[in-house]
């Protein structure tokens, strides 16, 4: 993202009332972040949801010096910065409505093809969960996953620490700006984390750990991830959050079962006895289910020589191709067309031996 436009999109997001959601709608209406500042109030008010509080609001002359500021901060420390338009910007992430404009990241993140869960769990995390943890991510570690936690105490450390001991890559979701961390007794392992992996987060530096940024962060976890894996968890918490947001984006949702007894069963218990997780007793569960025993065949399309697509089978199997396993509803919106029609579609395209279903609604070229 060129510099002078990263300005602008700071500066859209500064202004009170401005959220990622209405933000992407003026951006959408308008073409750019710099071009909703240079919009006069009657082509605003046009755009639903946007009202002359509003407009006044994206007047305030404060909003672009506080967004060179923060520029000033993202330059010092070498930050990078995901546009939700861009290419580095999280796929599985930005099939969801309401996912940050932007995320700033440090470390060494590399996300492309690659197998993305969340580990999420108690910060009272109990030694069988521990252990658990520890040989659920050994036994993940051949299918070389990037592990995605909150660098919280208790599950999401134990994910991350175990993860670093495999040499996988793993990634700390903050509810808090890059200029702090928090717990500052997770400072230790900042440095390792970046050398494979390192930090997202969507707050500025001014950002503190806020209770309400924890609940906000936790729709980053569920949303970049494929599945999401809760480890224990008592009867409210956030992690049962994380899991509920996950179901709400179409994720596949993991709980590990306990005894009725145990407090930081209930929560994992409850989510599976209402069906809005599967039952995770080893990591065979999680392969399965989200097809990684599968191996992927080296053979293109277009050596078997008698299959023939029509031009709209065609362009969804080369958006497959170039984008792999992706969610039905993602595929209509990028290949422009309608959901049914492209259910008609794939039911051919699987009578052909081109692709496949997935659970949760996803399809992947064979």
């Amino acid at each position: 993202m060129l510099q002078h436009d990263l300005l602008y999109a700071l500066a859209l997001l500064k202004a009170e009332g401005i959220g990622d959601v209405i933000a992407k709608r003026l951006i959408h209406h308008l073409g750019s972040a710099e071009e909703v500042f240079r919009a006069k109030s009657i082509q605003l008010a046009r755009i639903e949801g946007i009202g002359a509080t509003l407009i006044q609001k994206l007047q305030n002359p404060n909003l672009l010096i506080e967004a060179e500021k923060e520029l000033e901060f993202i330059h010092k420390e070498k930050l990078e910065v995901w546009y939700y338009q861009d290419a580095l910007y999280p796929e599985r992430l930005k099939q969801c409505y309401d996912a940050p404009v932007l995320l700033f990241t440090s470390g060494n993140i590399h996300l492309e093809n690659r197998k993305l869960i969340s580990i999420v769990g108690t910060r009272q995390v109990t030694a069988h969960g521990t252990e658990f943890c520890k040989q659920l991510i050994a036994d993940l570690a051949p299918h070389n996953p990037v592990i995605i936690s909150g660098f919280a105490y208790g599950v999401d450390i134990v994910a991350h620490q175990t993860s670093l001991e495999h040499n996988l890559q793993t990634i700390g979701v903050l509810a808090h700006g890059l200029n702090q961390i928090y717990p500052k007794n997770h400072k230790k392992y900042m440095r390792k984390m970046e050398e494979n992996g390192g930090f997202i987060t969507e707050f500025w530096s001014t950002s503190n750990p806020d209770r309400e940024n924890f609940v906000k962060r936790n729709r980053i976890v569920a949303g970049m991830t494929e599945a999401t894996i809760v480890i224990e968890s008592a009867e409210q918490g956030g992690s049962l959050l994380t899991a509920q947001m996950a179901d709400e984006y179409n994720r596949d949702v993991f709980a590990v079962p306990g005894r009725t007894t145990d407090t930081y069963s209930k929560g994992c218990n409850e989510l599976i006895k209402t069906n809005k997780a599967q039952m995770l007793t080893h990591a065979t569960d999680v392969v399965c289910q989200l097809n990684w025993d599968i191996p992927k065949s080296p053979k293109g399309i277009q050596k078997q020589l008698f299959i023939t697509l029509e031009t709209e089978e065609q362009m969804v199997y080369d958006f497959l191709k170039t984008k792999g396993k992706e969610h039905l509803d993602y595929i209509a919106l990028q290949c422009e067309l309608p959901v049914y029609k492209l259910s008609s579609l794939f039911l051919n395209m699987e009578l052909k031996g081109v692709v496949r279903p997935l659970p949760g609604k996803y399809f992947e070229i064979i």
